[in-house]
Formats: structure tokens, sequence, C-alpha cells
């Protein structure tokens, strides 16, 4: 198993789609990239920690390559927005990828040099670039926040139609459907 962490707006999005990734054995919420240790949600929110919101994702690379769990990352947030997703604004909301080695490290640049290539995008990537620092995991309340509050308005208005979109545009790297896991279409 390999681990990377993807920073993509609120948390809660970026676990819920990688949740249903085939190859993905766990997405775990939490923060990454400030000064203080151990945060408070409350900290990140208010911007004094300096952390992002982040998704643990553990994958094994002989199911799904990391182009290409980078290329769903990348589909589902829009990285062209500094410090913002939609409604969200502040740093703990800044699209970051935090690898764990350097061949991790060439890998996310030759994948950004192509979307670059590609013009994914009209406006320059921001996403931040970084070796990982230390992960701290969020609240228990802030994990399968999707699948334990699918009636709450964010999950109906913002994280239930990116899932929706993963599951339209990659839906060859869907995990198996009788895996028990509700479906966000």
């Amino acid at each position: 198993m390999e681990k990377i962490y993807l920073g993509g707006g609120c948390f809660w999005c970026v676990e819920a789609v990688f949740n249903q990734v085939r190859g993905v054995q766990s997405a775990l919420s939490g923060y990454m990239g400030g000064a203080r240790p151990n945060p408070s949600y409350e900290q990140v929110c208010t911007g004094v920690s300096g952390h992002a919101e982040v998704v643990e994702v553990s994958f094994d690379p002989s199911q799904i390559e990391l182009s290409q769990l980078l290329k769903i990352f990348f589909a589902i947030h829009d990285p062209t927005t500094l410090n913002r997703q939609g409604n969200d604004v502040g740093t703990q909301y800044r699209s970051a990828i935090f690898y764990t080695n350097e061949a991790q490290a060439d890998i996310v640049r030759s994948v950004i040099a192509e979307l670059v290539a590609e013009a994914w995008w009209t406006a320059p990537i921001t996403t931040e670039v970084a070796a990982a620092p230390t992960f701290w995991v969020a609240e228990d309340y802030h994990q399968n926040y999707l699948v334990r509050n699918p009636q709450q308005g964010y999950c109906l208005a913002v994280v239930a139609p990116k899932v929706a979109k993963f599951r339209r545009t990659f839906s060859q790297f869907l995990k198996n459907s009788d895996s028990g896991r509700q479906s966000f279409n």
C-alpha cells in the first residue's frame, strides 16, 4: 500500500469520492501543512493553525496508478482558485498534494504538466505540492461524513454532486457495486 495526501477544499468531498475508488483501501479525513500540533477542526476552520483539510488516501498501486488517482482528484475540484473551493474560502480549503516519496513527487509534477499541456483549465494551477508533513486525523464525526449524513444540506448541495461527477466520469474506477456502498448519483 502507498499513501498520498490530497487537499481539494472540504475534506468531506475528497473523502466521499476516494472511498468509492477501486484500489483505495481507505480515505481518512484530517489536517496537514500547518504549524500547530494536533489541531482541532475549529482551529483549522479559523485559519489560525495554517493547516489544510486533506484526505489520507491509502491505495494499492497494483490496482490503480497514482497518475489516475491524481486525474480523479483534479477533475473533482478547481485547482486554479487559490485558497477557495466554491463558497468555501480560506487557506484550509487550498488545493494541495502532499507526497510521501520522490517517486510520487515526480508523478505529481508529470501529471500537472500533462494537464497544463492538455489545457484542462484556462487559469494557472495553484495546487501546493510538497513533501508530506505530519498528518493529523480529523475528529470522528468527520469520517465517512456523506455516508452518515446524506440529507445534510452541504452534502446535498456540494458533496453529492462531486461524487456523482466522479461516478459519471470515472465509472471504470468504481469499486464493485455490491460493496454495500450507498449510491449518490
